[in-house]
């Protein structure tokens, strides 16, 4: 006797922002990070504290600060300790009450939080976002190359920066003047802590971003004249096969 074949499996449809996400950066999902070290070189200088924070869109292209994910590090073996560079972050990194974790741990939880969002907006990869974004870039591919971490989420060189954005849009490339130009409030007191600093990028890029929505509604469509724009995908089939182990 004869048995029916199994239905096929329906991809669930993406929703209105997620569609507008996957298209909106080429299929890359942004994600704020700051990074707190014990130094300005990426490759000698402690990594001691990561932020990174979440990109939300609505159905109408609109996007918002979501979730922040933070982790204070121990410092790699061997690592150099800049006491000016801890004096203006005030980190003790040894205190017995910071709630540190090993670098590998932190990267790989942070790195689990992007992977399940550019998932749920059907992009390939996550581009980094930062206020001056290239520091934190370096010393996150740099704390990725000593852990040896194959399955980094992240453009290997390309970033959005902040400071760069605000400059050209509300005049001021300083985080705190950038903030507070934009209408946001600024406490002094909290700056230079990772989750604070991304946090308040993040809002920085939302802002700017969101009132440049005429200027990409106008491009894609010249792109679609070109020939440059791709159907939007159906199910989320698009991560970066680079990302794998």
């Amino acid at each position: 006797m004869n048995q029916a074949p199994e239905a096929a499996e329906v991809p669930t449809p993406l929703a209105a922002g997620a569609r507008i996400m996957s298209r909106r950066f080429r299929g890359f999902l942004p994600v704020v990070i700051d990074v707190e070290c014990g130094g300005f070189n990426a490759a000698t200088d402690a990594l001691l504290e990561i932020a990174a924070v979440m990109i939300e869109m609505d159905d109408q292209g609109v996007m918002k600060p979501g979730d922040t994910h933070t982790f204070h590090v121990i410092p790699f073996e061997g690592a150099n300790l800049d006491p000016a560079a801890l004096a203006v972050t005030g980190i003790d990194p040894y205190h017995p009450l910071r709630p540190a974790i090993p670098e590998r741990d932190a990267l790989q939880r942070i790195f689990r939080e992007v992977r399940h969002a550019i998932r749920s907006y059907n992009c390939r990869r996550a581009i980094l976002v930062g206020h001056n974004a290239a520091f934190d870039l370096n010393f996150i591919n740099a704390a990725v190359g000593r852990c040896e971490i194959k399955r980094n989420p992240f453009h290997p060189f390309s970033c959005f920066d902040t400071a760069t954005l605000a400059g050209a849009a509300l005049g001021q490339t300083v985080l705190a003047k950038a903030v507070t130009v934009a209408g946001f409030e600024w406490n002094s007191k909290s700056a230079h802590s990772a989750a604070y600093d991304a946090e308040r990028s993040a809002e920085i890029f939302c802002h700017i971003t969101n009132r440049l929505r005429d200027s990409y509604r106008e491009a894609e469509a010249r792109a679609r004249t070109l020939g440059w724009h791709e159907a939007a995908p159906t199910e989320p089939t698009n991560e970066d096969p680079s990302m794998e182990t």
